[in-house]
């Protein structure tokens, strides 16, 4: 028995499901030629089109009858377009006990407030313990296969060694309604996201942005650079100096408001105005003997970070399912609680 499903396009009656994981698309017989992948991606919001491509090249989807392998075939008006969406497989990498601090969950989405020293995503050198480790285990049956695979879908990620909020979907449809919005970065959309960092001496004007484009270091390929016009992406911070501590050797607490999320942005930006980041031993490694001015016990607690002094503490964007706005925001994590501590006494 045929039920009905949620897509609707032009030129398409709605998308319905003729078993458990089939859904059938059928063109209206004046719809205009159009691309495959496009027609089933208005016709199945649910599935990002990348997803829809893959089943296409993976042959799920037939044609009045017959199987199709190029997302870029051409449907034209009256075709029968049968999708075949396979359950998801078993997670990839495997679930591991990972302690979270979980600010919100919902059938969509989770929101952690990651640690520095916790790794986002597993990478070579970074293979277990990872935040999606730890998620597969807590979310276990409610992940229900973004690509294919039952995974968490990581929409936009923290350096190691920065801590704050991060959110996560759980689902095609979550990741999709966040993507769009970490991609146009809030300059047209709901997206909210702020930083607070510890950086050396004191940003002039207090208050403005660096629009700087990034681009990976020719000399250190780990590292990134500011380079000119025309060489990199586009990457614009917006600051504001929040305080400024101590006199000799002073600090400045700096809010950051990302235009753009480039890798390591707020980390090369601020370096390259003269103001690393304090505890960056990447981007920062020439400041280092600026801590030997302080008093013996602001020195030991700078020393003894282990992490750049960098927390994202503002999330704000809109549910990828209901649309209602959701923000959170998270305060200082200990470390930098008791590094502010330690400078105020500088004073």
């Amino acid at each position: 028995m045929e039920k009905r499903g949620a897509g609707v396009i032009d030129g398409a009656t709605p998308a319905v499901e003729l078993e458990a994981n089939v859904r059938r698309v059928v063109r209206d017989g004046e719809a205009e030629t159009d691309r495959l992948d496009r027609v089933l991606a208005q016709a199945l919001p649910e599935f990002s089109r990348s997803r829809l491509q893959d089943l296409v090249r993976a042959g799920q989807v037939r044609r009045d009858g017959l199987a199709v392998a190029d997302p870029s075939a051409r449907v034209g008006p009256g075709a029968v377009l049968d999708v075949n969406i396979p359950p998801a497989v078993a997670a990839e990498p495997l679930a591991e006990d990972v302690d979270l601090a979980i600010v919100h969950e919902d059938d969509d989405l989770v929101v952690i407030d990651k640690p520095a020293g916790l790794v986002v995503h597993p990478a070579p050198g970074h293979d277990a313990g990872t935040l999606v480790n730890g998620l597969i285990a807590h979310c276990g049956e409610s992940l229900s296969g973004i690509g294919g695979v039952r995974r968490p879908g990581i929409v936009h990620r923290l350096d190691k060694d920065t801590s704050g909020l991060l959110v996560v979907a759980k689902n095609d449809t979550a990741h999709q309604g966040l993507s769009a919005q970490f991609a146009d970065h809030g300059r047209t959309g709901p997206l909210e996201r702020a930083y607070l960092a510890f950086v050396w001496g004191v940003p002039e004007p207090r208050i403005g942005t660096i629009d700087a484009p990034l681009a990976r270091s020719q000399r250190n390929r780990e590292k990134i650079a500011v380079v000119r016009a025309g060489l990199g992406r586009e990457a614009i911070t917006h600051y504001r100096v929040e305080r400024v501590i101590g006199s000799t050797t002073p600090v400045s607490l700096v809010r950051c408001e990302l235009e753009t999320g480039r890798t390591h942005q707020i980390r090369v930006h601020l370096s390259h105005r003269g103001h690393p980041l304090l505890g960056d031993a990447v981007y920062g490694g020439a400041f280092k003997t600026k801590a030997t001015r302080l008093s013996p016990g602001a020195r030991t607690i700078v020393d003894g970070l282990g992490r750049q002094a960098l927390h994202a503490t503002l999330l704000g964007f809109a549910h990828p399912r209901t649309g209602e706005h959701l923000q959170f925001e998270s305060p200082l994590p200990p470390e930098l609680a008791t590094l502010l501590t330690a400078l105020e006494d500088e004073d």
